[in-house]
């Protein structure tokens, strides 16, 4: 099965530019109610997601830091907890499955390694769920 029938586009997809801020991360990541975003550089490539805990640990490390000052502070500076893996858009839904064990969504490349959109694991659950009920 193609990926793409499962591709959420980049234009649907909650992103956070590599140069915001922690303050901006913080109000999107609020506004949306996700826990888990992807950041894209200036050329449009995939460089992460940032997630609520990477942003917790990141302020608890800074007794000092106020909300306030989480305007001064780079989304760049912000360690990444995990290393969540892209995949390619001519990926299979093995590969899919496999990432969906560890991350919320599956992030989707082209061959210029430009990101195109996402693939929520709640999609790769229904595919599976899907495939179980028809071999019953």
């Amino acid at each position: 099965m193609n990926i793409a029938f499962f591709l959420l586009p980049k234009q649907e997809v909650v992103c956070l530019p590599h140069d915001a801020t922690l303050r901006q991360a913080l109000e999107r990541m609020e506004y949306h109610r996700y826990t888990a975003v992807p950041i894209i550089n200036q050329e449009g490539g995939y460089c992460g997601t940032v997630t609520e805990g990477d942003m917790l640990w990141f302020m608890k490390s800074r007794p000092g830091l106020t909300f306030e000052g989480t305007n001064k502070i780079k989304l760049s500076e912000v360690p990444l907890r995990m290393n969540n893996k892209s995949v390619n858009i001519d990926a299979n839904m093995d590969d899919l499955i496999s990432l969906s064990k560890v991350q919320n969504f599956v992030p989707v490349v082209d061959d210029r390694n430009h990101f195109i959109g996402i693939v929520r694991r709640s999609e790769i659950i229904d595919y599976c769920q899907k495939g179980l009920s028809e071999r019953a």
